[in-house]
């Protein structure tokens, strides 16, 4: 039997209903897979796209549907069977079957995983009040709608990209807003003391209350469905209601149960398969054995990686070459400021900063032995492609030509080049 003729006869069962999870689906057919898809969606509606969760649909200045990544109709055409609500709660490598949540099982020829992750509990005393939240899904989101509004006191704790993206949100409704931060500066594992300066800046600018080096201890309930927020240092804050971004924890209880590798993800290679061979795991809960582009073990949150690793899990179940790993990128809106990333900036040695801060518009290099490892790019959507090449292109371009604005950064590319 040749691979048409298997692939005709196999079953693909994808198991979450994310974007990567839609991507995959749907790639199968366009890799001119012949087989059945069936795609399991535990959260009952159509995959969509998380990141706006915290941006413009917490403002509600965008309704659920235009969360939702492909319309239904996307699916049909490719004949993905969908399976929303459904749980699988158990895999069974051997037997290459799922349990479901209603009892039932379902058998596979190939699996994909991508469960995604979850928030990050914070595990102290009274963290579990009615009025502490996460926000990770559409009704994290729909509880939180209702209370953002002035003049309730809300506590974030958490200065990374979900906990500054509502907290812009909530300080233009008028809230009254403090950031809790366990570490030295906001956005500490992610950019250059610099950009965290710039970033505290411009939320204290807009009444945003930044608190650093705070180690949240617990909470208290109070009387009216307040609560006070207890650190570590003896002080508290008052809150109407709190939201906590620490993090995210992936999803990898299924495999675990299953008996794959598991190590802060999902183990897999370049094809996105992890130890089984049956087995692929994509997006947030999949850990690369070693990322193609960065050329060492890491597990990335991001949609871009999410759907490049979608690509790959496609291409090698349908036969076809996995498409290399490309430079991954990241984006975070807050108030009217677009930040785009793009590289992993730690370890750098020097940064190089093109443009002017105070005025909000630049791009900061990172560099390393010379090259060029990482940037990101602040109101400069034109110049981010450019960034972004230089950073898949490994250039070594001398500082003092990176912070050069007469110089075209397209310019700096070929004479890279040449």
């Amino acid at each position: 039997m040749d691979k048409a003729q298997l692939d005709a006869t196999s079953t693909v069962a994808i198991i979450g209903g994310g974007q990567a999870g839609g991507e995959a689906a749907t790639l199968l057919r366009q890799n001119r897979f012949e087989g059945r898809i069936v795609l399991f969606g535990e959260e009952g509606c159509l995959p969509y796209m998380r990141p706006p969760l915290s941006k413009a649909f917490l403002a509600r200045e965008i309704g659920k549907d235009a969360l939702v990544y492909k319309a239904a109709v996307a699916y049909e055409k490719a004949q993905v069977e969908m399976r929303l609500g459904e749980r699988v709660e158990e895999i069974d490598p051997g037997a290459k079957k799922l349990l479901l949540n209603d009892g039932a099982t379902f058998g596979y020829d190939q699996l994909v995983i991508a469960t995604g992750g979850r928030a990050r509990k914070l595990p102290v005393p009274g963290a579990g009040l009615r009025n502490i939240f996460y926000l990770r899904t559409i009704a994290d989101v729909e509880a939180l709608q209702p209370l953002m509004e002035a003049p309730r006191r809300l506590v974030i704790v958490g200065g990374g990209y979900v906990g500054l993206e509502a907290a812009a949100v909530a300080v233009k409704r008028g809230l009254v807003v403090t950031v809790l931060e366990s570490a030295p500066r906001l956005l500490a594992r992610v950019t250059a003391p610099a950009l965290s300066e710039f970033y505290e800046r411009i939320h204290r600018e807009a009444g945003v209350d930044i608190r650093t080096n705070v180690t949240v201890s617990g909470f208290a309930p109070c009387q009216g469905g307040t609560c006070d927020v207890e650190c570590a240092n003896g002080e508290s804050f008052a809150a109407d209601f709190v939201l906590i971004g620490i993090g995210l924890v992936p999803n990898t209880e299924l495999a675990e149960q299953a008996g794959l590798h598991v190590d802060d993800g999902i183990v897999v290679d370049a094809a996105s398969r992890g130890s089984d061979p049956d087995i692929y795991a994509i997006g947030d809960c999949a850990m690369h054995v070693r990322h193609g582009f960065l050329r060492r073990r890491i597990r990335l949150e991001s949609v871009p990686n999410a759907l490049e690793q979608a690509r790959a899990a496609a291409a090698s179940i349908a036969g076809r070459p996995v498409p290399e790993a490309t430079v991954p990128w990241f984006w975070s809106d807050q108030y009217d400021l677009k930040l785009q990333m793009a590289g992993l900036s730690d370890d750098y040695e020097e940064l190089v900063i093109r443009g002017n801060m105070e005025a909000s518009t630049f791009i900061a290099f990172y560099l390393k032995e010379g090259m060029i490892i990482a940037a990101d790019s602040v109101n400069r959507p034109g110049d981010f492609m450019a960034a972004k090449r230089l950073v898949g292109e490994r250039k070594e371009i001398a500082p003092s030509r990176l912070a050069d604005e007469s110089l075209p950064l397209k310019s700096l590319m070929v004479a890279a080049a040449a």
